[in-house]
């Protein structure tokens, strides 16, 4: 999993919640669902926003290598 600052990562969370989201879908393990829950709880964030959090730090990680 990608390591993140929490202090900026709540700041990030915060920010993106004030925009506009496209509703999407993904199919995901059980046993991972699991633990974003849990890793969220720990951090007193919601895991859908661990969740998306994840996918957009792993995202641009991706797109910087790619370019």
């Amino acid at each position: 999993m990608a390591h993140f600052e929490w202090d900026e990562g709540n700041k990030k969370a915060r920010e993106a919640a004030k925009t506009r989201k496209v509703p999407t879908s993904v199919a995901l393990p059980p046993e991972l669902i699991q633990d974003l829950k849990d890793v969220a709880a720990k951090k007193g964030v919601p895991y859908q926003i661990l969740m998306r959090m994840c996918i957009i730090d792993g995202f641009k990680k991706f797109k910087q290598k790619e370019l």
